[in-house]
């Protein structure tokens, strides 16, 4: 049974704040669009994701989408009903046996959830996640409790719903624009015997702003953390000019090397590839290449952050050691804390800096080289 999930992100969101529509939204350093993506995506019995989007919308979803195997997005219509009825038409020519309708505000949905509704299909033409109403209910008019509501015989609908596809293409195309809530009110308008199966609690909409805020300490709580650590050694020798984490320091003695020779964005360099097991910085840009003559290591410092990004990662904190006896350090600490957090996108208070000599001792307490050490802390992508 050939199975294509269909994702509904053809909406504005307004209700939840924010400066552009509410699936687009960075969630746990990723767009709320790409968490539901993803699991689909990966899903053994899912064939093939579509996505609904608005008209205007490509730029955002090409982002939200890049790197997934998907199918082509469509553009959705005025409402929701027209949205999903855009998307069933663009795979009639081509029709699954089955399809998952999933709204992108809810990027929460696990893989059971999937295998839940799939399961269900088998027997039946529509099926619903729902959970029961635990909580009492009343109805109400402005601020006053009118009456008791029973709540027995009630549950909360959610997405994924799974259909026959011939069958909800059809009640679609029959259904006039009456607003419906959602495919399985489209399904029984039409007549077709609609059941439900157990859903989860983690399997929230995102609708308002507050929301936002309970869903980022759900990842932050979820998300495991990772640590790398980068040294990096140079020579000092004349006639080069003298960069530490990027800001240029007046010295009669720079740092030797084939880059700029930056031992701090180097070690930080190697210190984020290391969270995500990408060997080091030689690896990457080899000192036999000469493209990286005198290069700004704030290159190498970028590239380590986009493959970091990449594998679902986010740098949180920033620790830096540099030991040198010559020139002092103390007088540049702010410019060069100041760099690392524009290099970096973090606040001071993220970022960690010590400075300090060897009061004599070895190559470094004889002025002969600097050595930075630098640590860093990453969240990577929250399991889902």
């Amino acid at each position: 049974m050939r199975c294509v999930a269909l994702v509904m992100a053809a909406g504005q969101g307004v209700r939840a704040g924010g400066e552009i529509p509410k699936q687009y939204r960075p969630l746990g350093g990723r767009p709320v669009l790409r968490h539901s993506l993803e699991v689909f995506a990966r899903h053994p019995r899912i064939d093939a994701v579509r996505v609904v989007i608005a008209e205007g919308h490509g730029v955002l979803y090409a982002e939200a989408a890049r790197g997934l195997d998907l199918l082509p997005p469509v553009v959705g219509g005025a409402s929701r009903q027209a949205s999903v009825r855009a998307g069933l038409e663009s795979l009639s020519a081509d029709p699954p046996d089955l399809v998952l309708i999933h709204d992108a505000a809810r990027p929460f949905l696990g893989a059971a959830l999937v295998d839940r509704v799939l399961a269900a299909l088998e027997h039946h033409p529509a099926v619903l996640p729902a959970l029961p109403v635990v909580d009492s209910l009343r109805r109400t008019r402005g601020e006053r409790v009118l009456e008791d509501v029973e709540r027995g015989g009630l549950v909360r609908v959610q997405t994924p719903q799974g259909f026959v596809f011939g069958a909800i293409l059809d009640a679609h195309r029959l259904a006039p624009p009456m607003g419906f809530g959602d495919d399985g009110a489209v399904a029984a308008w039409a007549g077709l015997p609609v059941v439900h199966v157990p859903g989860e609690e983690d399997n929230v909409k995102l609708t308002l702003p507050e929301d936002f805020a309970t869903a980022e300490r759900r990842l932050l709580a979820a998300a495991p953390r990772r640590t790398g650590q980068g040294i990096d050694l140079h020579r000092l020798v004349p006639g080069r000019r003298l960069v530490l984490a990027g800001v240029e320091i007046p010295s009669e003695l720079g740092l030797e090397g084939h880059s700029d020779a930056d031992v701090v964005l180097h070690a930080l360099t190697d210190a984020i590839l290391g969270v995500i097991g990408a060997d080091d910085i030689g690896c990457h840009f080899p000192p036999s290449d000469p493209r990286w003559q005198d290069a700004d290591s704030a290159r190498f410092v970028r590239h380590a952050l986009e493959l970091l990004a990449a594998a679902g990662g986010v740098l949180e904190h920033v620790d830096v050691t540099i030991l040198a006896e010559r020139p002092r350090l103390g007088p540049y600490r702010a410019a060069i804390r100041a760099n690392l957090c524009r290099l970096l996108g973090l606040e001071p208070g993220a970022v960690g800096l010590k400075a300090g000599s060897c009061e004599g001792l070895g190559a470094i307490g004889r002025g002969e080289g600097i050595v930075a050490s630098v640590l860093v802390t990453c969240r990577l992508a929250a399991p889902t």
